[in-house]
């Protein structure tokens, strides 16, 4: 799969970023949408079309109220909310956290860095699935996104609106 156009000039950790949220949309049966906040809570990538290169279509149309930047939101606050209660019952850190709703599932998995990758899926999906494959991007992810590259990603979401 080519790097969409509107990566054009980001360095290649963003572009290969990028390229592995795409893929999560697109190749996991039930993922809705998916956005991957920073610690303090900015949204750096999303699988809206309008916020980063992953194409649009059904996946980014059904997200909360048809918003990544909603499911961010959410995503910062449910990952705030469970660190504090990890902490509060001597826990330690927060690796998954699962929301089953009547209609959807929600999951936010950490990544290294203190960022959550937060996805929404269909309330049919295969949830060991959308982990496995949350796993897998959170391996991949983690290791590259340092302070410069978040920055980057957010200047580029910043630059697109």
């Amino acid at each position: 799969m080519n790097a969409p156009s509107s990566t054009y000039g980001l360095s290649s950790q963003a572009r290969n970023l990028h390229w592995l949220l795409s893929s999560l949309v697109e190749e996991v049966p039930g993922v809705r949408s998916v956005a991957v906040v920073s610690s303090d809570g900015l949204m750096l990538l999303s699988s809206d079309a309008r916020h980063t290169a992953a194409p649009a279509g059904p996946a980014s149309q059904d997200g909360p109220k048809g918003s990544t930047a909603d499911l961010a939101t959410i995503v910062s606050g449910l990952g705030s909310l469970t660190l504090g209660a990890a902490k509060l019952m001597d826990g330690g850190g927060v690796k998954q956290t699962v929301v089953a709703m009547d209609e959807g599932s929600l999951f936010v998995m950490s990544i290294s860095d203190g960022s959550l990758l937060g996805v929404h899926a269909t309330p049919d999906c295969d949830m060991s699935v959308v982990a496995y494959h949350m796993a897998l991007f959170v391996g991949r992810a983690g290791h590259v996104l340092t302070p410069e590259l978040r920055s980057e990603l957010r200047r580029s979401l910043e630059s697109a609106q």
